[in-house]
């Protein structure tokens, strides 16, 4: 949240939109709860069941037994998102917040590309 937050600052856009996009596969980008991080935990947890590292079903294992199954999260949550833009700031709920949610073991290093457009 506070990178997207400075993103938009250093724009000069007072009102308008805020596209967020990860050019990667195997991570993703969630508004979540920002109080409480076992709600993180849980959607962790809830994944991990979903598409389970190491499944003996998946093909591509390229990378690892993370590989395939960090596809299907990514596939399953979000690559970007859409915040609204008011007063210079991300016009975000109370509790919300921006996550890069990594689906892999391992972190990786990310890219994430952010723009702003209004007046």
């Amino acid at each position: 949240t506070r990178e997207v937050q400075e993103a938009i600052a250093g724009s000069g856009i007072r009102d308008g939109l805020c596209h967020i996009f990860i050019q990667h596969t195997s991570a993703s980008l969630v508004l979540c709860e920002n109080a409480d991080p076992s709600v993180r935990h849980d959607l962790e947890t809830f994944m991990a069941r979903l598409a389970p590292d190491g499944d003996p079903v998946y093909r591509h294992s390229m990378e690892g037994p993370d590989d395939m199954p960090a596809h299907i999260r990514s596939i399953l949550s979000n690559m970007d998102l859409t915040v609204p833009v008011h007063g210079g700031r991300a016009a975000l709920g109370t509790w919300q917040g921006v996550y890069l949610w990594e689906h892999r073991t391992h972190a990786h290093h990310r890219r994430v590309v952010v723009t702003v457009q209004g007046e």
